[in-house]
């Protein structure tokens, strides 16, 4: 083992005894097959033992030493660690707040040659959807700048080669408004959009619903963003409830009720 990361042993291994006292008085579990309470971490320690670990401690609330034990096992090549790391300074969950420390997170993520069906694809679908969103928007102080086209590959490959439900429907968002350097096609945005929507996605059921309605397909359209709403979570019910309740004040009192009914049976029975 290389100094380097003895020293991390070492430094882990002094955290995570001193966690099993707990502030609290909780006590985590201690594993003699990975931990050694005088050297440390054990050089044949697996880093999927440490991920364990590290998860363990993040359910019984010890997010500090969560942490710890998630950095050494992303440094020992578990991806799954660097996954939790990037989300955990994305959202603030047990470290401050950081989108520049999430971004070299997913982007170590990203980088990775995983194969589409294989058990790490979701944490690199989830890297490439987040590194879209912040090459969208750029990240204020940091050398992150808005590059949309940058973003449109980033979602692309997720949506293509994952598969991935929110990829493809900021895909389909993307040709509707011609953004990050695609032509604008509604064609190519409802085909992106019915991917999505397929997999159950609230926000690309109500997109591709109000086109329907736009394009004359008026109970099937008002069916579907109906659904959409019931569907969505609280942060997209707002834009959604006020493109449903736009169209249903259109629509006529038969197609109402004819979209009400088959808004009912998208719900129970998942069908388009």
């Amino acid at each position: 083992m290389r100094i380097s990361e003895l020293v991390r042993a070492s430094a882990f291994s002094a955290l995570v005894a001193a966690s099993l006292l707990g502030a609290a008085g909780e006590a985590l579990a201690f594993d003699d097959k990975v931990f050694d309470d005088k050297t440390g971490v054990k050089p044949e320690s697996s880093p999927w033992a440490v991920f364990q670990f590290g998860f363990s401690a993040y359910k019984s609330g010890h997010k500090d030493q969560a942490v710890e034990a998630y950095r050494y096992a992303a440094e020992n090549g578990q991806i799954g660690a660097t996954w939790k790391l990037a989300r955990m300074y994305a959202e603030g969950d047990g470290v401050a707040q950081n989108d520049y420390e999430a971004f070299k997170f997913f982007t170590e993520i990203a980088e990775q040659d995983v194969e589409p069906g294989s058990p790490e694809e979701s944490y690199v679908s989830d890297a490439l959807v987040a590194l879209g969103g912040y090459m969208k928007h750029g990240i204020p102080g940091s050398p992150v700048s808005a590059n949309p086209v940058a973003a449109q590959e980033y979602y692309m490959r997720a949506a293509a080669n994952y598969r991935n439900a929110n990829a493809q429907y900021e895909m389909g968002k993307m040709f509707l408004k011609g953004d990050g350097g695609v032509k604008a096609s509604v064609k190519q945005a409802g085909r992106w959009l019915q991917l999505a929507a397929e997999k159950g996605h609230a926000g690309a059921q109500a997109t591709l619903g109000n086109l329907l309605f736009e394009s004359g397909k008026v109970v099937r359209g008002l069916a579907m963003m109906t659904a959409a709403l019931e569907r969505a979570q609280p942060s997209d019910q707002p834009w959604i409830r006020g493109m449903q309740e736009e169209a249903f004040a259109l629509a006529d009192e038969s197609d109402r009720r004819t979209a009400i009914s088959l808004a009912e049976d998208i719900l129970t029975k998942g069908n388009q």
